[in-house]
């Protein structure tokens, strides 16, 4: 038998959970066709790769992306496929591109995803010509994909598409029955399409950007529970996810969300709600979030939180950080664009009295911990704040630590860069929940917020602590089984032929070399977007680790060099859902 590749003496993980063993794998155009114990024959074959000592992995999955945007004009999505990640999900957050035109495109996802609003009008109306579900995927195979693409119908999306930005985000507005029926329709012949399911979105710190609409929250949050009731009832019907992100200040709102995916006298919803972590302002909640799941799926719900298995660091220039959507005088700051307004009311002192009066609440659900004592300035103009927090520095001056981030803020601008932790910080309960059956790996949010977080090699950080606690004798799971949860337990419950390295799956691979699962991974590095401009995006840069990615049998990137073909040629294909 003769091959395009073969693979020769790696440690073979089959992404399902099975024993790792020595192998060599044959590939024949996009398919593995063998995984033999016995070396195979290299003869007339043009490309063997040595693997001694590396694992050879199915490609791994991205389940929450916001490259809808970016894979537009970009489609190589160079960025995920150099950490061996070889199929990425659209999507997210209630926010597609199928049906909404280009300026309520760049409504949505411009400040809600932190991606420059201008280029996201431009590249949908230099590139959309679909009109449905059908003709996106169609336009998306003509592209030259680096990864495979499966992806989520928006619910703001379509309720924008139907009912208009403007009516979509008024609370007093409910959709006529015509524009009801028009949105199932819309979600009906995605799913026939092949799309996976569906995002929605309660959180209310995600606000719109542009004119019309400004700092209103995102149109899917408006949704009465008898919209979203007969929406759900179509993905019930067809066995497809719901993704859905709830308001985290509700309870009713979690409630609702979590206790959806029962099946109690009806069919159970495949549910997957953001997210799990160990959030340090409620460091109480990472001890519910696994019971939650744990009770939900004995009852017969099939439900799933997203985590994030690296702690979740954000940087930040200015005030420009989604983070401070979350409450009234952060928002206040967001909502205006003029820097010149912005300024004027920074420097207001009533202003600022309700800025401590928010930053001093001690009560509440929150994401952001409110901490400027846990607030390191990276990069400013004045040097001498450089390396402090912005608690130290009010401190030394005398003042609140609020006026001393706002000084800062006026006088730098977005020249002054800051970060900090949000969550996941301690180490026991990112182990615990790495390993919880409830809990999908994932939530790198890649392609959004380019100058606040960087977590594109999620998956490779998670494999080096499975690695180095198996190395120190405190193992929490095996790497089999860590393999599998990046992988094929992703694939099989979204239902998409990935994640899965056995004779006959897709020749979608990583080789991995763990002798440089080392602290590279958490380096941090930025990189120009020629599609926005060159603007400079935080970035992972890891070479050694990843020494060869494949995807549909070809060779895209390893060692740190994309080959020719990545973005030039298409490799990765829509995926669609196989579940009937």
């Amino acid at each position: 038998m003769s091959y395009d590749t073969i693979i020769k003496s790696g440690r073979w993980f089959d992404g399902a959970g099975s024993p790792s063993a020595t192998r060599h794998l044959g590939l024949r155009g996009d398919r593995v066709v063998t995984v033999s114990a016995d070396p195979l024959d290299e003869t007339d074959c043009p490309n063997v790769i040595e693997a001694a000592g590396k694992w050879v992995v199915p490609g791994m999955i991205d389940i929450h992306t916001h490259y809808d945007i970016e894979v537009l004009k970009t489609p190589a999505l160079t960025e995920s496929v150099r950490h061996g990640i070889t199929t990425v999900l659209l999507g997210s957050c209630s926010l597609s591109t199928v049906h909404v035109g280009a300026t309520d495109a760049g409504d949505l996802f411009g400040r809600v995803e932190a991606i420059p609003r201008r280029h996201v009008i431009e590249a949908v109306d230099e590139v959309k010509t679909w009109q449905s579900a059908r003709e996106y995927i169609a336009a998306l195979e003509e592209l030259p994909l680096g990864p495979n693409i499966a992806a989520m119908l928006g619910h703001s999306d379509i309720r924008t598409a139907q009912m208009g930005l403007d009516r979509a985000t008024r609370k007093e507005v409910r959709p006529t029955p015509a524009e009801q029926a028009a949105m199932e329709a819309a979600l009906t012949e995605a799913l026939d399409a092949g799309f996976v399911g569906m995002s929605a979105q309660q959180l209310l710190f995600d606000k719109i950007d542009g004119d019309t609409c400004r700092s209103r929250t995102l149109p899917s949050t408006y949704a009465k529970a008898r919209e979203r009731r007969r929406l759900n009832a179509i993905l019930r019907r067809r066995r497809r996810v719901l993704q859905a992100g709830p308001d985290v200040a509700s309870v009713r709102s979690i409630a609702a969300m979590t206790l959806s995916s029962l099946g109690i006298f009806r069919k159970r919803l495949k549910t997957t709600l953001l997210s799990a972590a160990d959030i340090k302002a409620n460091p109480a909640l990472v001890y519910i979030m696994g019971p939650i799941a744990r009770a939900l799926n004995a009852l017969g719900g099939d439900f799933r939180w997203q985590h994030l298995p690296v702690p979740f660091e954000v940087y930040a220039d200015g005030i420009d950080l989604v983070i401070f959507e979350e409450f009234g005088s952060g928002a206040a700051a967001l909502h205006l664009a003029d820097q010149v307004e912005r300024n004027a009311l920074m420097q207001d002192e009533s202003y600022r009295r309700r800025f401590r009066k928010d930053y001093d609440a001690k009560f509440g659900m929150r994401v952001w911990h409110r901490d400027f004592f846990d607030a390191e300035i990276v990069s400013c103009p004045d040097d001498s704040v450089i390396g402090k927090t912005f608690g130290q520095v009010g401190v030394e001056r005398g003042t609140h630590p609020v006026d001393a981030f706002l000084d800062l803020v006026v006088a730098h601008g977005t020249k002054l860069r800051w970060r900090t932790t949000i969550s996941n910080h301690r180490p026991k309960f990112l182990t615990k929940l790495g390993a919880d059956p409830g809990v999908q790996l994932g939530f790198s949010d890649a392609g959004a917020h380019l100058r606040n977080m960087a977590f594109y090699n999620f998956g490779l950080r998670f494999l080096r602590r499975v690695h180095d606690a198996e190395r120190a004798g405190t193992p929490f799971l095996s790497l089999e089984r860590a393999v599998h949860r990046l992988t094929g337990e992703l694939a099989d419950w979204y239902g998409i032929d990935a994640g899965h390295l056995n004779a006959g799956d897709r020749a979608d691979l990583v080789i991995i070399d763990p002798a440089h699962l080392d602290d590279s991974l958490d380096a941090y590095a930025e990189s120009p977007v020629a599609q926005y401009d060159n603007l400079s995006r935080m970035v992972n840069r890891n070479d050694g680790a990843v020494s060869a990615v494949f995807i549909g049998g070809e060779y895209v990137f390893g060692d740190g060099t994309a080959a020719p073909i990545l973005g030039t040629d298409r490799t990765g294909r829509f995926l669609r859902s196989q579940v009937r």
